[in-house]
């Protein structure tokens, strides 16, 4: 019985949670790599797909790919560079959407705010202007620690 009862508690919360919430996803997008990129994106679209919200926030070098023109260009990290040729080769045979065709379809679905970050913006000597017109909002980590606060995930990718 005291087994029973323990897996009774696992499912109980479960059970309690309110299922008509909407479930939030956080992600910080640190790197700039398209790996990474794709990481924060399939998640992110999965997100939306699942009628979630999904935010993302951008910072240091995964600030730099809001620059307009610089998603699609960018690569794999140093250690798997000899891996790149072939894996954009790949990605365009089995007919699959650039990071910024990805970016740009999660907002269409109106489920994704982006976030640039306000203190790497200075830092790298961007500015407003410099950004995709996608980005809904400048800000510093305590405004998106604010979003993360109640998000059901939070990762940094």
């Amino acid at each position: 019985m005291g087994a029973s009862c323990h897996h009774l508690s696992l499912v109980v919360p479960y059970l309690d949670m309110d299922m008509s919430e909407k479930k939030k996803i956080a992600i910080i997008v640190h790197s700039g790599t398209i790996d990474q990129l794709f990481s924060a994106f399939i998640l992110g679209s999965t997100a939306v797909a699942m009628d979630w919200e999904a935010h993302l926030y951008f910072t240091f070098w995964g600030l730099m790919m809001l620059k307009k023109g610089e998603m699609d260009k960018a690569g794999l990290p140093a250690t798997y560079k000899h891996m790149e040729e072939h894996l954009k080769k790949k990605l365009v045979e089995m007919n699959y959407p650039t990071p910024y065709e990805m970016l740009k379809r999660m907002k269409a679905s109106g489920k994704l705010t982006i976030y640039a970050c306000t203190p790497s913006m200075e830092m790298l000597g961007i500015t407003k202007e410099d950004l995709i017109p996608e980005v809904d909002s400048l800000a510093g980590a305590a405004t998106f620690l604010d979003v993360a606060a109640d998000a059901d995930i939070t990762l940094k990718i």
